[in-house]
């Protein structure tokens, strides 16, 4: 479907702005952005995330995002620029304890089953969206991305499922982002690895799934 949006013509100019947010306090508990649809500055990091990774594998880069407020409302939403098809984004946070032990598979799995249930949003309003779940916490232990598209609830009410989690940041001011797209119906998944240089003008990518 597509969507009247004001959307990010430059996803370098973006990074600029995300940068004083990628700390644990701002993408916890962050306030929204007002001139940008009122999206939380994780919600922004995440949406730019997904657009970094599928533009490794579009060339000319063709994903990008923008803010929504009513009447599509949500999270964001995903534009493609040569189509101008749109994907609103619903999110939603893992957040994974200090000493847990239970796995992040598991918290992953379960803030997807917050947001299947009628109360979180169930079916009708989870149709044609997809769903963005940032991973935050368990101290960058690995994971396994194939165990989770394989456990995705069955039916799935979104069109799709991504997760991004941090990999790794470094004194140096390197952050590297795993940015994972989930196929619950093979029961795999692709998984990239952004990778952003210490003064947020430049960004590599790479397949690692």
């Amino acid at each position: 479907m597509k969507y009247p949006v004001k959307r990010v013509k430059n996803l370098a100019i973006i990074l600029k702005d995300i940068q004083p947010f990628l700390n644990a306090q701002q993408l916890l508990s962050g306030a929204p952005f007002g001139n940008f649809g009122d999206m939380r500055p994780r919600e922004v990091l995440a949406n730019w995330l997904i657009c970094a990774a599928f533009n490794y594998e579009s060339q000319p880069e063709r994903l990008t995002f923008a803010g929504t407020r009513d009447p599509i409302g949500g999270d964001g939403v995903l534009i493609d620029t040569l189509t101008d098809e749109t994907w609103p984004t619903e999110h939603v946070l893992a957040l994974v304890p200090p000493g847990d032990t239970k796995g992040q598979e598991t918290h992953i799995l379960s803030a997807v089953a917050q947001k299947q249930k009628p109360k979180k949003g169930g079916a009708a309003y989870a149709r044609g969206k997809t769903l963005v779940v940032l991973l935050e916490g368990g101290g960058q232990r690995p994971w396994y991305p194939n165990k989770v598209a394989k456990a995705l609830p069955s039916p799935l009410h979104f069109g799709a499922v991504w997760v991004v989690g941090l990999h790794a940041a470094s004194d140096t001011g390197e952050y590297a982002y795993d940015v994972t797209q989930m196929d619950e119906k093979a029961g795999t998944a692709q998984v990239w690895r952004a990778s952003i240089a210490a003064g947020f003008d430049s960004w590599t990518v790479v397949r690692i799934q």
